[in-house]
């Protein structure tokens, strides 16, 4: 008997069906990356934060807090994949409590820039193995809780990847990589900000635009801060 698909060439109703399936996922995932692309390139606390450590701790401080605000995030896309993001959403003491924490510790961060401003301390990455492990970590450590104490990347995350996770089985996984693009993204864009204020290190080193710059990222530190203390929810 005759049929389509037998004919060489010809693409069979199946073919033509995974195709137009296929094409459409192509066209999710690049709506979903554009809308990454403009969530991730507004300054917010975590761009202020990368910027302030790469100009006192160099290229490896400001890389280090990127990993630490992209693995915040990762914790966040896996706490709203598994539904404990929106227990927390829907617990206004625990979200106002994570909500104070995150807005006490950006003016801690900022507090401690327009000190270092005022004192016109010198940054420099310390030479001794163990103090630069302890620089290391505390970059991490500042980039992780900086986004683990911001609520409103729980909000973001139950709000934004629903919307580009096909339903089905796999839905669960879906969230889960759609959430670690937004983190790789995030960090090659703060990564960005690092390596090229680490271009102009003789330029940031000079004393008096040091402090400058440890005024203004503190300002901005601290202004993010009372903003995430005061939003309303």
């Amino acid at each position: 008997m005759f049929s389509a698909s037998n004919v060489v060439g010809l693409p069979t109703l199946s073919s033509c069906g995974s195709r137009v399936k296929l094409g459409g996922m192509v066209t999710e995932l690049l709506a979903f990356v554009g809308v990454c692309l403009v969530v991730i390139c507004t300054p917010g606390p975590d761009t202020a934060l990368t910027i302030r450590n790469a100009i006192a701790g160099g290229r490896r401080s400001g890389v280090l807090t990127a990993a630490g605000v992209a693995s915040g995030q990762l914790v966040w896309t896996i706490a709203a994949a598994t539904g404990l993001a929106g227990l927390v959403a829907a617990s206004g003491t625990a979200l106002h409590v994570i909500k104070l924490a995150g807005a006490a510790y950006l003016i801690f961060l900022g507090v401690q820039s327009l000190w270092a401003a005022v004192r016109g301390v010198v940054h420099q990455w310390p030479v001794d193995p163990r103090r630069a492990r302890s620089a290391s970590v505390r970059s991490f450590r500042q980039g992780l809780l900086n986004d683990l104490a911001n609520p409103k990347m729980a909000a973001f995350f139950l709000s934004l990847l629903p919307q580009f996770v096909p339903n089905g089985q796999a839905s669960w996984a879906g969230f889960v990589l759609l959430g670690a693009l937004f983190c790789a993204l995030t960090f090659l864009w703060l990564t960005g900000y690092a390596l090229l204020l680490d271009r102009a290190r003789q330029f940031f080193g000079r004393q008096r635009v040091r402090r400058t710059l440890d005024a203004i990222s503190g300002g901005v530190l601290v202004g993010f801060g009372v903003r995430l203390g005061t939003a309303r929810p």
